[in-house]
């Protein structure tokens, strides 16, 4: 069964950190693109981070430019999403997606697998 479990989220005050991580398991992720997205209450689920099979490409939303670091670790079958400088703007629910033979992409559609997501709440 394949798996995309995230952690790390939680309640934060503006200025603060946090780290998030992805743990996949069921299948091997070290070929896929792996994403980052957020979406807050209301809102439409947009893109925050990814980065390419090998680790050397990133690409980030313009929101988070700056602010956030995607990283993965392909033996360990992990994506971590460092946050810093976070702003309440930044409040949503975070989801790790893994895209299979799509490319490079920030586009959800191109995404095959999702995780349940993690609350990142950011307080004023």
């Amino acid at each position: 069964q394949v798996q995309l479990v995230e952690s790390g989220g939680g309640l934060v005050r503006a200025g603060d950190s946090l780290r998030l991580s992805c743990a996949a398991s069921g299948r091997s992720f070290s070929s896929d693109t792996m994403g980052w997205f957020r979406q807050g209450l209301g809102k439409e689920r947009e893109f925050v981070a990814a980065i390419n099979w090998s680790g050397h490409m990133t690409l980030y939303g313009d929101s988070v430019k700056g602010r956030f670091t995607i990283s993965r670790d392909n033996a360990k079958n992990t994506v971590t999403l460092q946050m810093n400088s976070l702003k309440p703007e930044d409040t949503a629910v975070y989801y790790c997606a893994a895209g299979e033979d799509h490319g490079f992409t920030p586009l959800i559609n191109d995404y095959d697998y999702w995780g349940q997501g993690t609350q990142v709440t950011v307080s004023s």
